[in-house]
């Protein structure tokens, strides 16, 4: 027997924690460019260290709280499928730049991740894709394609880069649709925690290639720890903290305040001009993640009257 309930506060709480989310990760592209410019290093050691640090930095808030060392086979299942995704997603991203061009491999990894996960839960019944989500679905990715522009890739590059992002964006559709559902005696800063650290291992071999070492000064130790730390271990605490009460559509959707986010700051900042092309497609992707957030909060939360 199932209860219909009006909009709770956990929903908009979690709402709230993907919105930030997608704030900060937009920062994450002016911190990684600043890292990779104080470093040298590769964009794959930017990422391993990138996971590594936000990784650590969850791990010691969990063991300062006193949450202890995760226990149970479920909960290191759980943290080994976020490691293991991780990994997964930041080595096929910057694959496919590398195959590629950053437009493509944005344009596709960010723009078919909530497509995977609206295409799994349609085919599992867990959420069929109506008219109103699928026009805002729709209107997001054409947003996003609008204000990435058209990639200008060669064929085989492109087929490449495309292979590769598509990797990736089923790599994170995956982690989404895997963290929706909580474990018990599992939070979310300890899962991505020690997931994150996981991941860092996995890709350190690959990185050690392009070179790991970099010079400790105080500006550039800064700038790491400020990668590991905004768009990372507090951007993917709060995602996985709001997945459980807005669910996986509507939490891969409003990713997409990401490239929106490091668009603005990209003009705030940097001082870039856009296109009036470029500011539709931008207009048109907060409009649908606007019609997201409203359609989540309106929606009434289904709860199993045996659990109560």
């Amino acid at each position: 027997m199932s209860v219909s309930l009006s909009v709770s506060a956990p929903a908009c709480g979690g709402l709230l924690a993907l919105v930030a989310a997608g704030i900060l990760w937009g920062t994450g592209g002016l911190l990684g460019a600043l890292v990779q410019d104080r470093t040298g290093l590769a964009p794959i050691a930017v990422a391993a260290y990138r996971l590594g640090v936000g990784g650590a930095i969850l791990v010691l808030v969990s063991l300062l709280v006193h949450r202890g060392i995760p226990r149970g086979r479920a909960a290191w299942h759980r943290i080994g499928a976020v490691g293991a995704l991780a990994a997964i997603f930041q080595a096929c991203y910057f694959a496919a730049i590398a195959a590629s061009s950053v437009v493509l491999a944005t344009l596709v990894t960010i723009g078919a991740a909530p497509v995977v996960v609206a295409l799994f839960d349609h085919v599992t019944g867990r959420r069929p894709v109506d008219r109103r989500r699928g026009a805002t679905l729709f209107l997001a990715v054409t947003g996003l394609a609008i204000l990435v522009g058209v990639p200008t890739t060669g064929a085989a590059g492109l087929i490449a880069g495309a292979a590769l992002s598509l990797i990736a964006a089923t790599a994170f559709a995956a982690v989404t649709i895997v963290t929706a559902r909580p474990v018990p005696d599992l939070d979310a800063v300890t899962a991505t925690g020690y997931g994150f650290l996981g991941g860092a291992a996995l890709l350190t071999l690959p990185a050690a290639g392009t070179g790991l070492t970099i010079t400790p000064a105080p500006a550039t130790l800064l700038a790491v720890v400020a990668l590991g730390l905004a768009p990372t271990a507090v951007a993917y605490a709060l995602f996985f903290h709001g997945l459980p009460a807005a669910g996986a559509a509507t939490a891969a959707v409003l990713t997409l305040l990401e490239p929106l986010t490091a668009t603005v700051l990209a003009v705030i900042v940097l001082g870039e001009r856009l296109t009036p092309v470029a500011w539709t497609g931008a207009g048109l992707l907060a409009i649908a993640l606007v019609l997201t957030a409203t359609t989540t909060a309106r929606e009434p939360v289904t709860a199993d009257a045996g659990d109560r």
